[in-house]
């Protein structure tokens, strides 16, 4: 983890970078300036990767996420505190978790792998989420590391059985009179039945409550969630959905993920699978997830598709560009780093490419297809959650910016692709991670690649 003192607000998301060079407007390596201060954190040896890095925008401390281990750092990298996350006995084929019901299988010590770390400033707390027993989470105090709760009473304190580190993404919808809530994705490693892949949970504000991350809403018919069917697996056996990136803006909370699906090449009888990016959109008020739209999204330079999402983030469009894309300068810009084609999900292709989708542009598409379907044309297309095409059902109604839903014509997907604009390629250093801002009307962007350089 290495970071310069000046820039360590920007380039917090890339954090397993090596700082080695820059890139000069002609495209040309340059070395950095000799005098320029790197300052270094290494964690202890036996603990592996850092998993995931957060900063609190207030104070500027730095909370890191590893193996068995939650570290807070001042703002130049000093360690505040450390706190012990792991290991524990545990198995990975006990299913429910054996505080919810017995487990036959034996028990060894296990590490804790970080999930997922999240500030809750409303409560002052870090939620801090392993692997260990099916994925719980700790609430910790950002001062001390204190452990306030850990919920783990419940089949849905439980969040995921998948042990990478990537494979949890959440996002906290706030508000000033009640309890805020907690919108949780996370790939289910073919165990659909014991983990939605997205919920809404409440986030109380006692972190002991019995009621912490139960869904927003659950009946007997209906809750907050969706869950992948298992016929589902019957069509594609390693199915599941990545989520790469998530955010809130306006009425709305996104993820945008990486998920296979069978299709036919042209010309051939015959199907193959293939990974598609997609952006997920749910209303935050919504809590039968009626709202559930997915739309394709990818990029394509010079003839060259480029498929599988690496990387996002949002940011404004600030003036400069946002003249040059006819939006105000406040509009929501999403940068996004996508690898070269689709069928190499693990192994991507070292081409890849920055490219840039304005939000209003993916809502308006979405608000096109609401109405299309609420017209009674076409189908569903959701073919992985529905497994069979449902036709539109025609109603009459307004279907504006905003609209969250009814129980039809839901969950639904969008066919067509949406094509971000590309800004810049690169061919040999596969870009992995990428954070902007607005700086003096300009909107800069930091790109991390695979040999970990770090480019602006």
């Amino acid at each position: 983890l290495i970071m310069s003192l000046a820039m360590w607000k920007w380039t917090c998301l890339v954090s397993h970078l090596l700082l080695s060079t820059t890139v000069s407007p002609l495209g040309r390596q340059q070395p950095l300036h000799p005098k320029r201060p790197f300052i270094t954190f290494t964690g202890e040896q036996a603990e592996g990767n850092f998993n995931h890095l957060v900063v609190d925008e207030r104070t500027g401390h730095i909370y890191l996420g590893a193996v068995n281990r939650i570290y807070k750092l001042s703002s130049d990298l000093k360690v505040l505190v450390t706190h012990e996350t792991g290991p524990d006995d545990d198995n990975p084929k006990c299913y429910p978790p054996r505080i919810v019901q017995t487990c036959n299988e034996p028990l060894t010590p296990t590490n804790n792998i970080n999930k997922m770390l999240l500030i809750d400033y409303k409560e002052n707390r870090l939620i801090a989420c392993g692997s260990l027993y099916q994925g719980i989470c700790k609430l910790l105090r950002l001062d001390d590391l204190f452990k306030l709760g850990e919920p783990f009473h419940k089949k849905e304190h439980y969040l995921s059985g998948v042990n990478e580190s990537g494979s949890v993404f959440g996002v906290i919808v706030s508000y000033s009179n009640t309890d805020d809530k907690l919108f949780i994705a996370t790939a289910v490693d073919g165990k659909p039945e014991y983990f939605p892949t997205i919920s809404s949970r409440k986030l109380t504000k006692n972190s002991e409550a019995d009621g912490m991350f139960a869904y927003v809403f659950h009946d007997e018919f209906v809750a907050s969630m969706i869950k992948i069917p298992s016929d589902t697996f019957t069509i594609i056996p390693d199915f599941d959905i990545y989520y790469i990136y998530g955010f809130s803006s306006g009425n709305f909370v996104y993820f945008l993920t990486l998920q296979p699906e069978m299709i036919s090449p042209p010309g051939s009888t015959t199907k193959e699978q293939v990974y598609t990016s997609k952006l997920v959109r749910l209303c935050k008020e919504d809590t039968a997830f009626n709202s559930y739209v997915e739309v394709p999204i990818g990029c394509e330079k010079n003839g060259v598709e480029y498929r599988l999402l690496q990387a996002a983030y949002l940011s404004k469009a600030g003036a400069i560009l946002a003249r040059s894309l006819d939006v105000g300068p406040e509009d929501d810009i999403l940068f996004t780093v996508f690898s070269k084609g689709q069928k190499r999900k693990m192994k991507s292709l070292d081409e890849s490419a920055l490219c840039i989708f304005v939000l209003k542009n993916i809502n308006d598409r979405i608000k096109d297809r609401l109405q299309s379907c609420y017209r009674g044309e076409g189908t569903l297309d959701l073919a992985w959650l529905k497994v069979k095409d449902i036709p539109c059902s025609s109603a009459l109604l307004t279907i504006d910016d905003n609209f969250c839903g009814l129980d039809m014509n839901a969950p639904l997907g969008v066919s067509s692709m949406v094509r971000g604009l590309p800004i810049f390629t690169e061919d040999g250093d596969r870009m992995t991670s990428v954070i902007a801002y607005v700086y003096k009307n300009h909107s800069l962007a930091f790109v991390g690649t695979k040999s970990g350089k770090l480019k602006k």
